[in-house]
């Protein structure tokens, strides 16, 4: 019985084996090989026998943008389908429409059918502002993609980017908002409604009330908004759409929008950084999401407080007993440091302060407690040399109220520029990474907290103790370990603190240069 079992097991494995099959798996069912077919593309032959599943839909008739419900019902399970909508009069074209899903987590959305949105011809056939740069909104969902290209006396614009609620653009005679001839793709539940506006000052965009865009076609696909139309290049019945002849600057945002109602832009515009003729020569444009000026205000204060004003005060900190016999000027090579570090930190702080309201023309209803933080940093440096300047003599009975104060605000206004440096770097002006901004800001702090605590060590004679008690042990007499106990420690003194001096230096200048770097980038 066993060898015949044995006999009955191995002609089944032949068998089975004899009867393999290849067959080609999809495991996130992104199956685009299947979209011109329909055919799943599996290497396995189709069944043709009656389907057990029905596909109803909830209208026969429907006019263009009208939304329909289909339902996919059955008596038998099936892990996966693959539903297109075709011309009826043309089975055989591109798949038409979009689908919105009823439940993202168990269906998702397919790339199929041509897709004129694609950076392809950039600069030959058309002209194109493109975020990041680069991008390709066929390939990149993540593309913010404006192109304009004229025909005759038309031009066909393109806009694309993700967004749940709306993408705009607008032709601008600078690079302030306001006074802009604007275009609008808004998404209203399974809908994109295309329009034409203009924006006065910084006020809600008021609809054209001329119907002014022609040939509109949009695409709702995986968070992704696209809308095509063209316009005339003149619209003498509409005074607010301007001669697409003369050249522009360029503004390109996204936002949320609620019921067809567009809310504020979640990002700062992207702008051109140069004007161009729309009906001109094609060419790629470059853009920022960052005003020069408010590139400048941060710069500014990145330098300020990262570099002169955290140097002048790890000096007065750690160096005042140094070169008690050498003077610069006529007073201690620490003070004037320190006081030249800490002027210019003053000096930079009012510049950088007052750039961003040139650029805002006043105060900033959307920024948060950044520009409070800002506030009290510029009154806290204001006040110090006010301090220092009727300061009493170093001999004076009322000289350690001086040190207290003057201690207890440069350490406040240090604090507050730190936390107006993270804030800041979130405001849509000059939106840093987050992951990455929070990182290197941390890595910042821990560096100067480090280097603070080693000096810290060292001014209360730990470090240089057990350094001492080293030498100590390795002496072999009493006046060994004399002599090496007054010249080691003085020289241990001097070249520990000069090298923490310049780690410290060279550290803080490696962390500002990298938010410089990234700063000019946006």
């Amino acid at each position: 019985m066993l060898e015949m079992g044995g006999r009955l097991w191995t002609i089944q494995l032949l068998v089975q084996t004899l009867c393999l099959t290849s067959v080609a798996a999809f495991s996130n069912g992104k199956v685009t090989e299947a979209c011109g077919s329909m055919m799943p593309k599996h290497g396995h032959a189709p069944n043709t026998t009656h389907a057990p599943y029905t596909l109803a839909v909830n209208v026969t008739e429907f006019s263009s943008g009208d939304c329909i419900q289909v339902t996919i019902s059955g008596t038998t399970y099936f892990e996966g389908f693959l539903l297109e909508a075709r011309n009826a009069s043309n089975p055989d074209s591109d798949a038409v429409g979009s689908f919105i899903l009823t439940n993202p987590k168990t269906t998702q959305l397919l790339q199929c059918g041509h897709t004129p949105f694609s950076s392809v011809g950039c600069g030959q056939q058309k002209s194109c502002l493109l975020d990041p740069v680069g991008c390709d909104p066929e390939k990149d969902p993540s593309c913010f993609f404006l192109s304009f290209a004229p025909k005759g006396q038309t031009v066909v614009f393109e806009l694309s980017g993700p967004s749940d609620g709306y993408i705009a653009f607008a032709l601008s005679h600078d690079t302030w908002m306001g006074d802009d001839d604007m275009y609008l793709c808004v998404r209203d539940d399974s809908l994109v409604d295309v329009s034409a506006a203009y924006v006065k000052g910084r006020s809600y965009p008021q609809e054209a009330s001329e119907n002014v865009l022609t040939d509109v076609a949009w695409r709702l696909a995986d968070g992704v908004i696209q809308c095509q139309f063209r316009r005339q290049v003149l619209v003498p019945q509409d005074p607010t759409r301007f001669s697409l002849d003369a050249q522009y600057y360029l503004f390109m945002a996204y936002g949320e929008a609620e019921n067809g109602e567009v809310h504020r832009h979640d990002r700062q515009p992207l702008i051109s950084s140069q004007q161009s003729v729309i009906n001109g020569p094609a060419e790629i444009l470059n853009g920022s999401r960052s005003p020069l000026l408010m590139k400048f205000h941060s710069v500014l204060m990145l330098i300020a407080w990262m570099l002169a004003g955290s140097t002048g005060t790890f000096l007065a900190s750690y160096f005042k007993p140094d070169w008690p016999e050498r003077t610069l000027f006529g007073q201690r090579i620490w003070f004037q440091v320190h006081r030249g570090l800490m002027i210019l930190t003053v000096l930079l702080t009012c510049v950088a302060f007052t750039l961003p309201f040139i650029y805002r023309g006043g105060w900033s209803k959307h920024a948060g407690a950044h520009p409070y933080l800002g506030c009290t940093v510029l009154a806290l440096a204001l006040l110090q040399p006010i301090m220092a300047t009727l300061r009493p003599p170093p001999d004076s009975s009322r000289r350690w109220v001086f040190n207290w104060l003057h201690w207890g605000a440069g350490t406040v206004a240090e604090i507050m520029a730190v936390a107006a440096m993270f804030l800041g770097m979130g405001q849509q002006s000059v939106l840093l990474p987050h992951s990455w901004r929070l990182v290197v800001l941390a890595g910042f702090l821990a560096w100067v907290v480090l280097l603070r605590v080693l000096l810290g060590l060292h001014k209360k004679g730990y470090i240089k103790t057990r350094f001492c008690d080293f030498v100590s042990k390795a002496s072999d007499t009493d006046q060994q370990r004399i002599l090496a106990d007054d010249s080691e420690d003085s020289t241990w003194d001097a070249w520990f603190k000069i090298v923490a001096l310049l780690a410290f230096v060279i550290g803080n200048s490696g962390f500002l240069i990298s938010f410089i770097h990234t700063i000019s980038g946006l």
